[in-house]
């Protein structure tokens, strides 16, 4: 998210656009099988991520670190008091606290990782910011932002150099895929409980979307969205996955669950309020409080086709930390994270955890995904847990999303092995 965001974002929807359309145009770059062909290479690298024994598989969102150079880099929007000794350095140990107290099976990374501006070496930048999760050796990924590509490296020589790191699970682009928009598109499958007749099934599916920087239209100002032919790839790539999920062994009636993860917010985001989201919306520079692209590029439409993704999640908007759910999809953000981006003074850092877990077969072993439920940790001396609740349950599918009350969000917090974190 562009610090100032001084570009006029009143025109946004009002436009009409719908480049839905060009999907004809660029089918032919393509050349996908109906059943995607991985290497040994590439199917042992997916099959790393599964549910762990006790059935859960938990994902820590880090959104807008803004990193830029470690204990030079001051911090912007914190208190008079943090002031004097707030550095990039307080971003790398929010993170971490987070990786110690949440134990998570698998980090992203949503964008404006670096804020390649005030960076002098963005691969630098890079390995500081990601080096709690490399010395953690959890596996991560990462998709771009719009501000990841504005110091020494290209968009593409970013996400190259992402990839390379270790433990690093991006991609520069699908393997299967000639042509494709942007960089860091890629897909994860995370397999059952290892023993049981699920775990060579993908049983939770993640997509990872570039949403781009900024609009390369002259005619249409305003940041970048998700383009067709990334669009005929998560379709494509949805269809594979169900068809294979449906099938034996352990055969199943509908998809497994999905979760898309990118940068800039759709344009549904604004539909939103007090009235049907958990979490705050704080964000001033546009009418609406979201800073999306100002055309709508359709992909909420092809996400609501698809039938698989029960929730997406953001960046971005630093002062907006809710979810909401608007045709059975919960539209989520995380909150901002670095303090090397824009903030509010006394409004805390914070990072959003996710947790599906499985449900019990009738043999009682581990099978398919029971329920997705979420919540924040805010940075603060508690690492206070707030705003807990089921983003999806497959018992209450379609209904709006429960919020949990005390007692489960202080389970949950004791169940990765915290100390006793306060609950608002």
């Amino acid at each position: 998210m562009n610090l100032s965001k001084k570009i006029d974002f009143d025109t946004k929807r009002k436009m009409g656009l719908n480049f839905m359309i060009l999907v004809v145009m660029v089918s032919w770059f393509w050349s996908i099988p109906t059943t995607c062909a991985l290497t040994a290479k590439q199917q042992k690298s997916r099959q790393k991520l599964r549910f762990d024994q006790n059935g859960e598989f938990k994902i820590l969102q880090v959104a807008d670190m803004h990193y830029a150079n470690g204990k030079t880099t001051l911090c912007l929007d914190v208190l008079p008091s943090q002031k004097a000794s707030c550095t990039d350095l307080n971003t790398t140990a929010f993170i971490h606290r987070m990786i110690l107290a949440e134990k998570p099976n698998l980090i992203v990374f949503t964008g404006d990782n670096i804020y390649g501006y005030d960076s002098s070496d963005s691969a630098k930048s890079m390995n500081a910011a990601f080096a709690p999760a490399i010395e953690s050796n959890i596996p991560w990924v990462a998709v771009l932002g719009n501000h990841d590509q504005e110091g020494s490296l290209s968009r593409e020589g970013v996400m190259k150099y992402i990839v390379g790191l270790k433990n690093s699970l991006s991609k520069v682009n699908p393997p299967e895929v000639h042509i494709i928009d942007g960089f860091g598109n890629n897909n994860l499958e995370i397999g059952g409980v290892q023993g049981t007749v699920f775990e060579n099934k993908s049983v939770l599916n993640l997509y990872f979307l570039d949403s781009g920087d900024y609009s390369k239209v002259p005619t249409i100002p305003g940041y970048d969205w998700i383009k067709p032919s990334q669009q005929l790839w998560f379709e494509r790539t949805s269809a594979n996955l169900r068809n294979a999920y449906i099938k034996g062994p352990a055969p199943q009636k509908e998809a497994a669950p999905g979760l898309a993860y990118f940068h800039i917010p759709l344009p549904e985001y604004a539909s939103l309020d007090s009235s049907n989201m958990t979490g705050v919306k704080m964000e001033t520079y546009s009418g609406d409080g979201i800073s999306s692209a100002s055309v709508n590029s359709g992909f909420f439409t092809t996400l609501v086709g698809a039938g698989d993704v029960k929730a997406v999640f953001v960046g971005h908007d630093h002062l907006n930390d809710f979810c909401g759910k608007l045709m059975d999809i919960q539209l989520c953000y995380a909150g901002g994270f670095g303090y090397h981006a824009y903030g509010k003074a006394g409004w805390s850092r914070r990072a959003r955890v996710v947790v599906a877990s499985l449900e019990k077969t009738d043999k009682g072993s581990w099978g398919a995904v029971k329920s997705i439920k979420s919540w924040k940790r805010l940075d603060d001396q508690h690492l206070t847990g707030i705003d807990g609740e089921v983003l999806w349950s497959k018992s209450t599918s379609g209904s709006d999303g429960v919020k949990t009350g005390s007692e489960e969000l202080n389970h949950q917090f004791a169940s990765s092995k915290s100390q006793m974190w306060s609950v608002k």
